[in-house]
């Protein structure tokens, strides 16, 4: 079609007759979507070989074509191009050049180029900062946010959450809620995802009541919520072992019509089990099953936290059920599922089912963790099977897994009982 066009335009010069810029920038604009090579080609041909050199809007469809396709070097000349001609490169097409640089890791390069820029504006700064983000160089994101204010400019909400996330990440959280606060003074647009980096934030440093704290503030300056600030607070709730306060909170989202998705009940579920609280998790784990996201919830999953859940009650029976269904159905257990199982089993003396076990799960490819030995290594020297221990504390150095005080008590304990001082 495009090449159809071309053909026309071939045509009408031949008539003497010239297309407008405009004609000419909107088929310019179409060929850069589709080869940047045939649209320099029409620039030279058709347009320069016209007379026609183009102005700000032509050079800056040619630079979005070069950068897209990463041409970085050659989008450096066309600035050179440019300025020869005397056309002066407006900031949308430095702008441009700049996210290019980033996005290829260049931030420096475009810092450089930055000062160049007689007046750039809000997305330069956008660009630039969140080029450092992406680096984790926030001393130079700060300085440039700073200079951002002191021109007028505010950062968008998503330069915003950037600054807000590497902030957090170096655990830097007064100076997180600064920075939304400051945004906000002066107009900026602060949305739920910065408030959620900000919770999630506090959460992941054990301060869920301060996170739980901005849910309340985010609320009473109208930004509502989503699931994913709930996620947040509940998983922070269940690491810090407030499950009341989880169970509130997943309550309270049917309170405010939020809709519970799969990630709601999965952090709930293995909050409940992980601390002892099974009666709650397989009443939550039901009300899953009997809702559209039971539909949709890996049959594994299902199955490993059932196991879970009767490893915590003492019923290895039950869990060992669990187990070979899961197996059967041809579903893979994971780590916590062998490791709680394995646990069971040296607690009920089966040793020989634990090690086979241990066996079954490094050839599936998990890599057994030293609570995972300690427990063996104890449950032989409760047996008197200290010479199976020490082979087992062996095998535990040789896999790379460095013993502990759980390691070595059992079988110091063990040798001290029968006095063979000389093993120890």
């Amino acid at each position: 079609m495009i090449r159809d066009v071309i053909q026309v335009l071939d045509l009408v010069s031949k008539f003497g007759k010239s297309p407008s810029l405009k004609v000419l920038n909107s088929i310019l604009d179409v060929l850069v979507k589709e080869d940047i090579d045939l649209a320099r080609e029409f620039y030279r041909k058709q347009m320069m070989g016209s007379g026609v050199q183009g102005d700000d809007y032509t050079f800056g469809i040619l630079m979005k074509g070069l950068c897209l396709t990463n041409r970085i070097a050659d989008g450096f000349k066309l600035l050179q191009v440019m300025k020869s001609r005397g056309i002066k490169p407006n900031a949308v097409i430095y702008n441009t050049l700049l996210h290019a640089l980033c996005k290829n890791g260049k931030v420096g390069r475009a810092r450089s180029l930055m000062n160049e820029i007689e007046e750039p504006n809000d997305v330069t700064f956008n660009v630039l900062i969140s080029g450092y983000c992406k680096e984790d160089n926030l001393v130079q994101a700060l300085i440039l946010l700073e200079k951002s204010f002191s021109l007028g400019f505010v950062p968008d909400v998503v330069t915003v959450t950037k600054v807000v996330e590497v902030l957090c990440s170096a655990g830097r959280m007064k100076e997180s809620v600064e920075t939304l606060e400051r945004v906000e003074s002066k107009g900026g647009v602060v949305d739920v995802v910065a408030y959620n980096t900000l919770i999630r934030g506090f959460c992941r440093l054990g301060k869920v009541k301060v996170g739980h704290r901005f849910l309340r503030e985010m609320e009473r300056k109208g930004c509502l919520p989503n699931v994913e600030t709930y996620n947040i607070l509940i998983s922070g709730f269940c690491e810090s072992r407030m499950l009341d306060v989880a169970l509130d909170m997943f309550n309270d989202m049917k309170t405010d019509g939020i809709i519970w998705n799969f990630n709601t009940y999965d952090t709930l579920i293995k909050g409940l089990f992980s601390w002892g609280s099974i009666e709650d998790g397989f009443k939550i784990l039901e009300l899953m099953e009997g809702s559209k996201d039971g539909k949709i919830i890996p049959r594994a999953v299902d199955r490993s936290l059932r196991l879970l859940g009767f490893c915590e009650k003492g019923e290895f029976a039950n869990a060992k059920m669990v187990f070979d269904q899961m197996t059967s159905e041809g579903g893979i257990p994971n780590v916590l599922a062998y490791d709680c199982l394995i646990h069971g089993f040296c607690q009920e003396g089966l040793l020989r089912e634990a090690f086979e076990l241990m066996n079954e799960m490094v050839g599936h490819g998990y890599f057994p963790v030293a609570s995972t030995f300690n427990a063996l290594i104890s449950a032989f020297c409760g047996q008197g099977k200290e010479g199976s221990a020490l082979k087992l504390l062996d095998d535990m150095v040789g896999r790379g897994c460095m013993p502990d005080v759980g390691s070595y008590s059992p079988l110091i304990d063990a040798f001290c009982r029968k006095g063979s001082f000389q093993r120890l």
